[in-house]
């Protein structure tokens, strides 16, 4: 597995240290070991895993900026943990209103040594910072609509939202609230991948 994730990192403009490699391998293992209890993920092959949750997560590191980030809805930590590899000097709470996940997060947290994530269980109309994060990222969003209508609280003055979506973007930038406007929409490129996907970057107004 660890070869198959060397040679997909490849075809991208990516760079991972053997350490960061090693902890994206024993995140897939962890995964797979709790998916069967807790079912964290509808993919069950851990190769698969390696294509649908750690590449798609990790192709959206460049774009990032700032310190201090959420993952909204992380699930079992996609694509906050896979960020948090990646970028180990960078901040990022990890958010999901079911406990399972969060137990898991924990873990994964204890297991691979990652002191740059906070798992916080909460819903994330309930969760108000004591300071605004640099960057809101969401992942598994019905829309961005509805991400920016139960987000809007958490941004710093100059904070980004960062929603990672699939084909089909242009109708919803075409009825963004007007307290946003795009920065960028991003194609990501994803090894192996037989989807479309992209990164909605939003500034404040």
């Amino acid at each position: 597995m660890l070869e198959q994730l060397r040679a997909l990192v490849a075809q991208t403009g990516l760079t991972l240290s053997e350490q960061q490699l090693q902890q994206c391998i024993a995140y897939v293992q962890l995964l797979d070991k709790w998916n069967s209890a807790y079912n964290l993920t509808s993919v069950r092959d851990p190769n698969d895993m390696l294509i649908k949750h750690v590449m798609d997560s990790l192709v959206v590191a460049p774009f990032l900026t700032g310190q201090r980030f959420i993952d909204v809805g992380t699930g079992p930590g996609l694509p906050g943990v896979l960020l948090a590899i990646y970028y180990p000097d960078k901040h990022f709470t990890l958010l999901d209103s079911l406990g399972k996940r969060i137990r898991f997060l924990n873990q994964v947290k204890l297991q691979l040594k990652l002191d740059n994530i906070q798992p916080l269980q909460s819903r994330v109309e309930d969760h108000q910072p004591e300071h605004g994060y640099d960057g809101v990222i969401s992942r598994a969003f019905a829309s961005i609509n509805d991400m920016l209508s139960w987000c809007k609280h958490l941004p710093a003055a100059k904070g980004r939202f960062f929603a990672m979506k699939g084909a089909a973007v242009q109708e919803e930038i075409a009825a963004l609230p007007d307290f946003v406007k795009v920065a960028a929409v991003q194609p990501l490129v994803v090894p192996k991948l037989q989807a479309q996907r992209h990164l909605v970057i939003l500034d404040p107004c």
